[in-house]
């Protein structure tokens, strides 16, 4: 480079935004041993594989970074003329999470790697900024990160709730339906049973027999073959009687005997009989329509309670005392679909009484979803997950286990690395277990991995805060 092409490169970076403070020598270092690249709109300045070459100065255009996390391309960074990208001081970065693009003409004045250590020694003003400059980029990726992943779970959040909710939502859709026809078949039942004229004794003995048929069946939840079997044996007593066989649905799925309806027989006659029996099927099917649509009902409720929890919605974002069984029920709760849809057999075990954990709710509650959803992912159809939670020592211990196959040994070391995934193509983002680490550290926490075939093991803890030490947390008991 001749005299006068270094002195206009000199002049470029002491127009330059973050360098232009540095000393004039360090510069001249600068304009020395770097070269120019020149940059055309689509040019690609890093892919994403890497590596990265060297210490990049932009000195005019435009470069962006777009990554796509499963919720199409975003984008997480931009360079205009003024910034630096690419390696910097004491960075160990070896590839961007995406490629390196020039978005329009641009030039940069590139620094090989190689002269790093040179830079490190010769220009400790450009050193300074360049440093200060890495520590505010990885805080500016930190919080991409963890807004990504956040974006990821709500939506997956969003998914499962919304395949939960519908079947209970469904059921009460379907009943209040069917209500309004049953409740009209009550009343016309009612209005002939009041024409037929009962003694009081016979009222007496239907009255008795009609609270009987609608108490809750102590026996078991029936099969689909048994439950068949006994609406045919109430079917077959009916036509016997001279009463239409429809009603024997409606009596199958009551407490009714075929004692009951003896009794009943044995009390009323003829058309009497049968309005009775019309009437007691009538107000059995109005009681069993309301007790299912207040399970559905409470199921809708419990769902969105623990959502409510699980996000710790209306809630502060700031470090507070954690109740952790209370923290991975909700979880369990919120996970609890998708484990049904597989087949997996969700299991929670927690010590009573454990300590507090200080921590922000809504964060540890994303670990617990991560690790789950991991382990759920993990095993295969009528797999085996399970979470426990004790005390060991001056630790409160939480361990994720899955009988999936495993994590193969020369994974098992990547496993918390950004951007790593042993998913197919799609179907991770490889930023959850990196997220969930920080999230343990964040918490004061640690969390480290162990797999074999058939058993892999995810142990969390939490040092136990000492009570009275101003953690606000409870002692444990």
């Amino acid at each position: 480079m001749t005299q006068t092409s270094q002195a206009r490169v000199v002049d470029r970076l002491a127009q330059h935004r973050l360098l232009a403070a540095a000393p004039h020598q360090e510069l001249e270092w600068l304009a020395a041993r770097g070269h120019l690249v020149t940059l055309r709109a689509g040019d690609v300045l890093t892919p994403k594989s890497g590596p990265v070459k060297g210490v990049y100065i932009v000195l005019s255009g435009h470069l962006t970074i777009h990554v796509n996390r499963g919720a199409g391309p975003r984008k997480v960074m931009e360079w205009r003329g003024g910034d630096v990208t690419g390696i910097l001081p004491y960075s160990r970065v070896v590839a961007p999470p995406g490629a390196v693009v020039a978005h329009e003409p641009s030039e940069v004045w590139a620094l090989e790697r190689g002269a790093l250590p040179d830079l490190i020694r010769d220009c400790p003003e450009v050193t300074s900024i360049l440093v200060h400059l890495m520590v505010d980029r990885a805080r500016h990726f930190t919080s991409s990160d963890f807004l990504d992943e956040k974006l990821v779970s709500l939506g997956k959040l969003a998914a499962g709730l919304a395949h939960e909710l519908n079947n209970p939502a469904s059921v009460v859709t379907r009943n209040t339906r069917e209500l309004e026809g049953a409740v009209l078949e009550l009343e016309l039942a009612a209005r002939d049973l009041g024409a037929s004229g009962l003694s009081a004794a016979q009222a007496t003995v239907l009255d008795t027999i009609r609270v009987r048929c609608m108490e809750r069946s102590p026996q078991p939840a029936l099969t689909p073959l048994q439950r068949g079997d006994r609406e045919e044996s109430f079917a077959d007593w009916l036509q016997q009687h001279d009463a239409d066989a429809v009603m024997a649905g409606p009596l199958a799925e009551s407490a009714a005997t075929a004692e009951y309806l003896d009794d009943l027989a044995n009390a009323l006659t003829g058309h009497t009989l049968r309005s009775a029996l019309r009437w007691v099927a009538a107000a059995c099917q109005v009681r069993q329509l309301l007790a299912q649509t207040q399970t559905a009902a409470a199921r809708v409720h419990a769902l969105v309670t623990a959502v409510k929890a699980f996000t710790y919605m209306d809630q502060a974002i700031a470090p507070a005392p954690v109740d952790l069984e209370k923290s991975l029920a909700d979880t369990v709760t919120v996970l609890a679909g998708k484990a049904r849809a597989k087949s997996v057999r969700l299991g929670l075990e927690v010590q009573p009484n454990l300590a507090s954990i200080r921590a922000v709710g809504g964060e540890l509650n994303q670990v617990w979803a991560n690790l789950i959803e991991n382990a759920i992912d993990a095993v295969p159809e009528g797999g085996q997950v399970t979470i426990t939670a004790r005390r060991e020592g001056n630790e409160e211990v939480v361990r994720i286990i899955d009988n999936g196959p495993g994590v193969p040994l020369e994974m098992q070391t990547r496993i918390f690395d950004p951007f790593f995934t042993t998913k197919p193509v799609g179907q991770g983002t490889g930023l959850g277990l990196d997220i969930v680490r920080r999230l343990v550290r964040r918490a004061d926490g640690s969390i480290e991995m162990s797999s074999t075939p058939g058993h892999t093991e995810f142990r969390v803890a939490f040092e136990v805060p000492v009570p009275g030490a101003g953690t606000g947390a409870k002692p444990p008991g």
